[in-house]
């Protein structure tokens, strides 16, 4: 009976021990599915969306102006994106609009000025306008696009992670069914604690993500 309890404390100790691969494995796919969920929530709705993509290439893989990274740690698994420097130009602009994932997140208003022609030329509501003044853009990606990214980011967590991810992946139910422990109780009662150890770091360690 006491090998019994030794090799149950031993498992505990095990997964404790490999948590950290299981993790890093978790994070590497979790990372990926989030990629591929946004690039589809920008192909569907791109109104909210649009900015985190170059120009003309929303939902492509080829074309995010975000990454997203992982961090194993003490206290677990933790996410953060940050956003890239644009490199495209929209059709009648003739640079970049470098910090357009950021600034339209963040519905940073942005003045225009001309610098090398006379006067500023665009058109609003089909109706050609020309001005020597600088113009405002209060919301340069649109109500829709502000905050867009961070929402989206929140909803895959709350909900497609959730809800979808941890069953499809099927994670959920490795989890919910250490077969392995039972599997090992045999050794596990003439072993002890270090068989138990053993069994428990395997256990967690090949609890790798199937999608």
């Amino acid at each position: 009976m006491q090998n019994i309890v030794n090799y149950s404390i031993g498992f505990l100790e095990g997964i404790q021990r490999g948590k950290v691969i299981f993790l890093k494995t978790l994070g590497m796919q979790t990372v990926e599915t989030m990629k591929a969920y946004l690039d589809a929530s920008a192909r569907v709705n791109p109104a909210i969306l649009h900015h985190v993509y170059e120009w003309y290439r929303v939902g492509s893989p080829e074309a995010r102006l975000y990454d997203i990274k992982y961090t194993v740690s003490g206290i677990g698994l933790s996410f953060n994106s940050t956003f890239k420097q644009s490199a495209s130009i929209k059709e009648g602009s003739s640079v970049p609009f470098y910090n357009k994932a950021f600034i339209m997140e963040n519905g940073i208003p942005v003045t225009i000025r001309p610098i090398r022609a006379e006067a500023l030329s665009f058109e609003i509501d089909g109706e050609q306008i020309f001005t020597k003044s600088e113009v405002v853009v209060d919301n340069p990606g649109g109500a829709a696009a502000e905050g867009g990214f961070e929402k989206t980011f929140d909803s895959f967590f709350n909900k497609y992670f959730t809800q979808a991810f941890l069953r499809s992946s099927g994670v959920a139910q490795y989890l919910e069914n250490p077969i392995t422990y039972k599997s090992n109780l045999a050794a596990g009662k003439r072993g002890g604690r270090p068989i138990g150890i053993q069994t428990g770091y395997r256990w967690i360690a090949n609890a790798g993500v199937g999608v």
